[in-house]
């Protein structure tokens, strides 16, 4: 089984072929491909290889699902003493996508 833990938004994600994960919204179309160089860890062939604080030579290559909005957060304000009260929602904007395969760059420029 081949892994990685990537960096995104600072954030981490644990990533493999085939899996999709929900990221903060990604300015692209719907079918793009986009590459994550920001790699903290990877795992292949019993091997674990750890970034300090990246690896430079390996992209995660992930295509992009679909954007949605994620779940509402509520946020709530009370005064107690004036009795004032003040409920606001917001949704943030996310960008779903799926992990094609992770690929070491050094192999592909030779």
């Amino acid at each position: 089984m081949t892994y990685a833990i990537i960096e995104n938004s600072g954030r981490q994600f644990f990533t493999e072929p085939g899996r999709f994960i929900d990221i903060n919204h990604v300015k692209a179309e719907v079918g793009d491909i986009i590459y994550f160089n920001r790699v903290l860890l990877l795992k292949s062939n019993n091997v674990i290889e750890i970034g300090y604080p990246f690896i430079n030579k390996i992209k995660v290559k992930a295509k992009i699902l679909k954007h949605f909005k994620d779940k509402k957060i509520r946020v709530y304000k009370m005064n107690p003493k004036k009795g004032t009260r003040k409920t606001k929602g917001y949704r943030s904007l996310c960008t779903r996508v799926l992990i094609e395969s992770i690929e070491n760059t050094e192999n592909i420029l030779k």
